[in-house]
């Protein structure tokens, strides 16, 4: 896709002096097989609750779909059990256990959680630092606590751990951070109970899965999966607007697209498929937007020459253009975010599905 691409927060250029921290990858790669060990052996302390809870996390570092999982697994359960979700709240300001609400700033909250508790208003969504802490809060009523990006927080021993692996990026030759993305080594993927492969094709077919497994090489007791990503329709960032189909993108409409992401591809993609003339603002993860950024943003769309021209932006960047300056600069301009939702492949989503609710019921899995 021929986008254009301003004002990155992470340049490019940066990507090839990471090799340079190769060897500072060794020390944090011992540190973190020494952690690992000390768990294994009961050297440090893993706590468990008599209450179901299930982990969704990955080995790399941001851009594996755990929000959409993690919404996914919310849809299954919501209406059968009291359930809360449970995140750390990256790059919030605040400190602590915090119950999210409606009303919250990203800069409270972090924007996971804001967008879960936007989207599931009837859930309850908390963040702490502390999991252990936390669940010990939730517990007394709650029936069923989700984890978000909590696979390396072995302070909790969760009954159900879901381990996700982004199909784009799963045979590209990996490093631990900080040279590389890698929070530990790949081998550390025998503590799941479940793998999924996100992010794959809608039309992924038997070859494909086969030279998947080969390369994921799950244990003979993990269950593999295969995730795709479906987008839904265009919602207004203005509440005086109505939403758009994506079909209603044609090869002529001039997109203005912002994001803050670990990884745009994917949505690059299938806003490609219907047009090319795309400017993208792109940013680092969890980029807090200033008053500076979105007057780039108003001045490129005022600049565009388009009949048909409209701002872009994801869910999740949406919940951290909430400040007052903000918000003033957007209020009468045409934006959008795109919902995305996942979606576990047929044949296998039934028993997906069997899983996680034979275990939110009955929360007994072997580790």
């Amino acid at each position: 896709m021929n986008s254009k691409v301003y004002f990155c927060a992470k340049p490019n250029f940066m990507k090839p002096f990471r090799l340079l921290l190769f060897p500072f990858s060794l020390i944090y790669g011992l540190g973190v097989m020494a952690r690992n060990l000390a768990f294994d052996l009961g050297v440090l302390k893993s706590t468990e609750f008599d209450i179901p809870i299930i982990s969704v996390g990955n080995l790399s570092v941001g851009g594996s779909g755990k929000s959409p999982m993690t919404e996914y697994l919310v849809r299954l359960l919501k209406d059968k059990y009291k359930i809360s979700t449970l995140s750390r709240g990256y790059g919030r300001r605040s400190k602590g256990f915090r119950l999210v609400e409606q009303s919250s700033l990203s800069t409270e909250t972090g924007d996971e959680p804001l967008q879960f508790k936007r989207k599931f208003k009837d859930i309850t969504v908390a963040v702490c630092e502390n999991r252990v802490d936390a669940i010990k809060r939730l517990r007394t009523d709650h029936e069923l606590v989700i984890l978000d990006d909590a696979y390396q927080h072995r302070k909790l021993r969760p009954g159900l751990s879901i381990l996700l692996f982004d199909y784009n990026s799963i045979s590209n030759f990996k490093m631990l951070l900080p040279a590389g993305d890698l929070r530990e080594p790949v081998w550390e993927k025998d503590r799941a109970d479940i793998l999924v492969i996100t992010k794959t094709p809608p039309g992924l077919d038997q070859a494909d899965r086969q030279e998947i497994l080969s390369m994921v090489k799950p244990r003979n007791q993990q269950e593999i999966f295969y995730s795709y990503l479906e987008y839904g329709n265009l919602k207004p960032f203005n509440c005086d607007m109505e939403e758009r189909t994506l079909l209603s993108i044609k090869v002529t409409t001039q997109i203005i697209l912002l994001t803050g992401i670990a990884n745009p591809a994917p949505l690059l993609s299938e806003i490609g498929g219907y047009t090319q003339l795309v400017t993208h603002h792109k940013y680092a993860d969890h980029h807090n937007f200033n008053k500076k950024n979105i007057s780039k943003l108003v001045q490129a769309f005022n600049s565009a020459h388009a009949e048909d021209k409209i701002i872009i932006t994801t869910e999740k960047d949406a919940q951290r253009l909430g400040s007052a300056e903000v918000q003033e600069l957007l209020k009468s301009l045409p934006v959008y975010y795109l919902p995305v939702e996942a979606e576990i492949h047929e044949p296998e989503k039934a028993r997906f599905n069997e899983l996680i609710e034979k275990y939110a019921a009955e929360p007994t899995v072997d580790h």
